[in-house]
């Protein structure tokens, strides 16, 4: 009822738009919330946010190529902001192509040297790739970062965790 009136409201609002799209985002209405997402794009198409999370939904959906354009569209409007890289990487890593991936996940270590989850990404690319020995370094920046930050864990991330590490031969 809230989110009609107010559509009804500002309907070229492209504030509501994004928080619609990313509401149906944490509902997993995936379709929905891509179809929002598109909408605020369509009314700023300059608004970095949007095209962060039209990135995600799309990573999200295993549309890997649109996810690649709104992530890359994102980096030209805000290049300061490291996971906006670490996503391009994740983009990049199921397009195949491991060496710009490389490149993304190394510029978001560069602009924020301790978020865990660039460098469990990381580490995950570099194995897939059969780089057993930069990914297990990757992991242990992981653990490294992960225990300073003190960060909430997401059930998916601690999965990947307790997968990786005893692949890598490194004790979590």
């Amino acid at each position: 009822a809230v989110v009609s009136t107010q559509s009804t409201g500002t309907p070229e609002s492209h504030a509501l738009w994004n928080n619609i799209g990313m509401c149906f985002f944490g509902k997993k209405k995936y379709v929905a919330a891509i179809s929002c997402l598109k909408r605020a794009h369509y009314l700023a198409p300059f608004e970095w946010r949007t095209c962060y999370n039209l990135g995600l939904a799309h990573l999200t959906m295993h549309q890997y190529a649109s996810a690649f354009h709104f992530i890359s569209a994102a980096i030209n409007l805000k290049p300061k902001f490291a996971p906006l890289f670490m996503l391009l990487g994740v983009a990049l890593t199921h397009l195949d192509d491991p060496t710009n991936a490389k490149q993304a996940y190394e510029q978001a270590i560069t602009i924020e040297p301790d978020n865990p989850m660039t460098f469990l990404n990381y580490a995950i690319m570099l194995y897939n790739n059969g780089d057993k020995s930069q990914a297990a370094a990757q992991y242990s920046k992981f653990e490294l970062s992960n225990k300073s930050n003190k960060s909430e864990s997401d059930p998916d991330v601690n999965a990947l965790v307790a997968k990786l590490g005893p692949i890598l031969h490194i004790g979590s």
